[in-house]
C-alpha cells in the first residue's frame, strides 16, 4: 500500500474531536474515580461483589460500542450518534447524582444507580465507536500522519482524565459519603459541555482533505461488482444469506451464552444446579466477542486482503484483551491499595485514593508529544518498529510495572502502608506501555478496516476491551482480604505479591507471544504500519 506523504500540521476538526473527547472523558474518569468506593462506603458492598459490578459495568461500556458502530454506519451517521450518545451519557450522570443525593435510602439509591449504569452504558456505544472513527476520516486513506493524529487525540482523552480524579475527588471523596453526589454532578456538566462545543462547531471544521463533510448520514446503495472489489463506501442492502446469518449467529450466541454460564460441577454433583453461581454478564460479553467477528469476516463483500486485514485487526484486538485485564485494575484493586496500604500524605495533606487515577493521564498528556516524536523521528531514519511490535513492547512495559510493585510490597503485613512512589512508578511504566499499544491500535483499526465497515469494526475493538473489562473485574476479586482465600486455577493468591505477580506472568507471555508473531502480522497487512 502506498502511504501519503509530505504533509505537515494537522487539520482543524482534529483538534475538535480532542476538545469534545476531552470532555467526554473528563465525565466518565470522573464518575470511574469514585465509583469503586461510593458503592462500598455508601451502598455497603463487599470488594469482591463491588469488582464484580465494576467490572460489568466497564465490560458492558466497552460492549455496546458494537451496536453504536451499526447504527451509525447504516443508520444515522457518526453525527447523530455521538449526539444521542453523549446526551444519554449526560442522564445517567444525572442519575448517579440522584442516587448519591439519597444514599440514606439504599434501595432507591441502589435503584438509581443501576439506572444511571445502563443509561451510561449505552449513551457510551452510541459516541465511543464514532468519535474515534471521525479522526481517521480527517485524513486521505494511507497518510502517514495518522499514527501521530491518533496519538494527539489520545491527549486529548488523557486532559480530562488527568483533571478529573483530580477535582471529582476533591469535591467528592471527602471522606464524607454525602459528598460523592458533587463528583458525579461534575462529571454530567462535563459531559453537556462536550456536546454543546461538538454542536457549536462540527459542520465548520468535520471535512475531508477536499472540504466534503464527514459522518453523516450514510447512503444505502445495492452492492455493485465494484463494491465487492472493495472500491465503494456504501453499506449493503441485506439479503437473504444476511438473514441466514443472522441466524446462525443467534443460535451460536445461545449455544456459547450456555456453555459460558453451566457450573460444570453440577454434572458430576446433585447438589449444585447447573448455573449456580453464574456470570450472566460476563457470558453474553465473551460470547458476542466470538460470533460478532466471525459475522463480520463472513460477510460476501469482502475481498480476499480486506479479510486478511480484518484477521489482523481480530488478532491485535485479541492481545489487548491481557493488557486492559491488567491495566483496568486502576479502577478497583489498585484504588483499594491506593486507600488501605500506600502513605498518601503530601507536606501533612493526603490526597484522595480516588486521585490516583489521575497519574497515568498526566503522564500521558506529558509523554503523548515524545512519543510521536519518537515514532516520526525513528521512521525518517526507516528504523519505526512495526505496530505489532510497538504492542508486543506496551505488554512488556505493563508486565515491568507489576513487577515493581510485587517487589515494593514483598513481605509487607496488610495494613502496613508503603511509600507512594511505589504505585507511582507502576503508572508511570504502565503509561509507556499504554502509549505504545492503545493509539497504534486505534490507528490500525481504522487504516485496516473497509470504509463501509469501519465503526463497526472499531466496536469490535472496544469489544476486546469489553471483554478485558470484565476479566479485571473478575480478577480484581483475587484482590487479599482477611479471613477471605481466594485463588486462581488451584493456586492460592496469600498476598498482595502473589496478586501483583498474576499481572506479570499474564502480560509477559502475551508480550512474546505477539512479538514472535509480529513479523507474520505486519505482511498480512501489507506493509501498513
Amino acid at each position: 500500500m502506498t502511504e501519503i506523504k509530505g504533509k505537515k500540521g494537522h487539520p482543524k476538526g482534529l483538534y475538535l474531536l480532542f476538545v469534545t473527547e476531552m470532555w467526554e472523558r473528563f465525565s466518565y474518569y470522573g464518575m470511574r474515580a469514585l465509583f469503586i468506593l461510593y458503592i462500598t462506603k455508601a451502598l455497603l458492598y463487599d470488594k469482591g461483589f463491588a469488582s464484580q459490578i465494576y467490572g460489568s459495568y466497564i465490560g458492558l461500556v466497552y460492549l455496546t460500542p458494537l451496536l453504536g458502530g451499526y447504527i451509525a454506519d447504516r443508520y444515522w451517521g457518526n453525527r447523530r450518534s455521538i449526539f444521542w450518545g453523549g446526551i444519554t451519557m449526560a442522564i445517567g450522570q444525572f442519575l448517579m447524582f440522584f442516587s448519591a443525593s439519597y444514599y440514606q435510602n439504599i434501595e432507591f439509591s441502589k435503584l438509581m444507580m443501576f439506572l444511571g449504569l445502563a443509561a451510561l452504558i449505552l449513551g457510551n456505544g452510541l459516541f465511543k465507536p464514532n468519535i474515534s472513527t471521525m479522526v481517521g476520516q480527517l485524513y486521505e486513506p494511507h497518510d502517514r500522519r495518522k499514527d501521530s493524529a491518533f496519538t494527539i487525540f489520545y491527549m486529548g482523552i488523557n486532559v480530562g482524565a488527568s483533571i478529573a480524579p483530580l477535582w471529582c475527588g476533591f469535591v467528592g471523596d471527602t471522606g464524607n459519603i454525602g459528598d460523592f453526589k458533587w463528583g458525579f454532578l461534575s462529571a454530567a456538566i462535563g459531559m453537556i459541555l462536550g456536546i454543546i462545543f461538538f454542536e457549536i462547531f462540527k459542520n465548520k471544521y468535520l471535512c475531508t482533505p477536499e472540504g466534503e463533510q464527514i459522518g453523516l448520514v450514510p447512503v444505502r446503495e445495492t452492492p455493485s461488482k465494484n463494491d465487492k472489489a472493495g472500491g465503494s463506501n456504501s453499506i449493503p442492502v441485506s439479503g437473504t444469506s444476511f438473514y441466514k446469518k443472522i441466524i446462525f449467529s443467534i443460535l451460536g450466541f445461545i449455544v456459547l451464552f450456555l456453555l459460558f454460564t453451566v457450573n460444570y460441577s453440577g454434572l458430576s454433583d446433585p447438589s449444585i444446579t447447573l448455573f449456580e453461581g453464574a456470570d450472566w454478564i460476563g457470558a453474553a460479553i465473551f460470547s458476542v466477542g466470538i460470533v460478532m467477528p466471525i459475522f463480520i469476516l463472513t460477510e460476501n463483500s469482502l475481498t480476499k486482503i480486506e479479510k486478511s486485514r480484518i484477521l489482523v485487526i481480530y488478532i491485535i484486538s485479541f492481545f489487548v484483551i491481557f493488557f486492559w485485564a491488567a491495566f483496568e485494575q486502576a479502577g478497583a484493586s489498585l484504588t483499594f491499595f491506593a486507600d488501605e496500604q500506600t502513605d498518601r500524605h503530601i507536606l501533612g495533606w493526603e490526597m484522595p485514593a480516588s486521585a490516583f487515577q489521575s497519574f497515568n493521564a498526566i503522564f500521558v498528556v506529558s509523554l503523548a508529544p515524545v512519543f510521536a516524536a519518537l515514532w516520526s523521528w525513528l521512521g525518517k531514519k526507516g528504523k519505526e518498529p512495526t505496530s505489532p511490535v510497538k504492542q508486543s513492547i506496551g505488554l512488556l512495559l505493563l508486565a515491568v510495572g507489576y513487577l515493581v510493585i510485587a517487589f515494593g510490597v514483598k513481605g509487607v503485613q496488610p495494613g502496613v502502608k508503603v511509600s507512594m512512589l511505589w504505585l507511582t512508578s507502576l503508572y508511570l511504566l504502565h503509561t509507556m506501555g499504554e502509549l505504545c499499544l492503545s493509539p497504534i491500535g486505534l490507528s490500525i483499526v481504522n487504516k485496516l478496516s473497509p470504509a463501509r465497515f469501519a465503526s463497526l469494526l472499531m466496536g469490535v475493538w472496544f469489544l476486546a476491551n469489553a471483554a478485558a473489562n470484565k476479566l479485571a473485574g473478575t480478577l480484581s476479586g483475587l484482590y487479599p482480604e482477611a479471613g477471605k482465600p481466594k485463588y486462581l486455577l488451584g493456586f492460592e493468591i496469600a498476598n498482595l505479591y502473589d496478586f501483583f505477580m498474576v499481572f506479570v506472568v499474564m502480560a509477559g507471555i502475551a508480550s512474546l507471544i505477539l512479538f514472535l508473531l509480529s513479523g507474520k502480522l505486519d505482511k498480512m497487512m501489507h506493509g501498513v504500519r
